[in-house]
């Protein structure tokens, strides 16, 4: 699969008259929890030509290919990536932290590594983090069976939240990293099981709630909002980006 996604990205830069910068897996073979049927979530940052940004006219800044039951692919111009690192995007933060990389000749994901712990607003990356676990909670998070896929983005979401309230920091992409946070045993076991569980199941599968993980979601996503309310917001100038983005539409 892997020769196959390089290939997919060749052929973009072709059809596009684009170089891609960066390329990495986003969805959950990166984040760790994988289903046997789980799709490639690929992503990629990519420059034009120095034509197309001096052009009077807007230009499209996103690239998707139709996305098929094996393969979503997309990508951001190096424009839009730098404009939503500057607003601290979780997803791209997340993007550059990827264990599985398929394209990164040029080192951009290594120079905005450095930038990260200086641009990343904790309030920011915070309320989304909160956001996505509180609508998954409250959405699909109920009933008599849930799926077990959602579990995880619940967890996930929430973990990467409370390791912005307490660490203080970019919280990691991946979700071996992030359940280190908790110490609570009976919490680890359930994790194990439903981890378990995932690699031998398809998306679809639902099972039934898991009160202790319920409980540890509502009391986590309490705590997080109380301590979110008191990071203060955080903006930074554009300078050092500007430098980067004449760099790689250039080189």
């Amino acid at each position: 699969m892997v020769e196959t996604i390089k290939e997919k990205l060749n052929e973009l830069e072709r059809d596009h008259h684009i170089r891609i910068l960066y390329a990495c897996e986003s969805g959950s073979r990166a984040w760790g929890f994988p289903s046997p049927d789980s799709d490639f979530d690929v992503r990629f940052i990519y420059a034009r030509t120095m034509d197309d940004y001096l052009n009077i006219h807007e230009i499209k800044d996103v690239i998707d290919l139709p996305v098929n039951e094996v393969l979503d692919i997309g990508g951001w111009d190096i424009k839009k990536a730098l404009k939503l690192f500057l607003k601290s995007n979780g997803p791209l933060y997340e993007w550059l932290q990827s264990p599985i990389i398929y394209q990164d000749d040029l080192s951009l994901a290594e120079v905005l590594l450095q930038l990260m712990p200086k641009y990343f607003s904790l309030r920011a990356g915070g309320n989304h983090y909160l956001s996505m676990a509180l609508n998954t909670v409250t959405n699909d998070l109920v009933g008599d069976e849930v799926k077990l896929k959602r579990y995880f983005y619940a967890l996930r979401s929430a973990l990467a939240c409370k390791w912005i309230t307490e660490v203080k920091s970019v919280p990691p992409m991946e979700f071996k990293k992030l359940r280190e946070l908790v110490d609570d045993q009976t919490f680890q076991l359930h994790i194990d099981e439903l981890l378990e569980l995932k690699l031998v199941s398809n998306e679809k599968t639902f099972i039934k709630p898991i009160l202790i993980l319920d409980e540890w979601l509502k009391d986590t996503l309490s705590t997080c909002k109380a301590l979110l309310d008191q990071i203060p917001s955080n903006h930074l100038h554009a300078d050092e980006l500007n430098v980067i983005f004449r760099k790689y539409i250039l080189s």
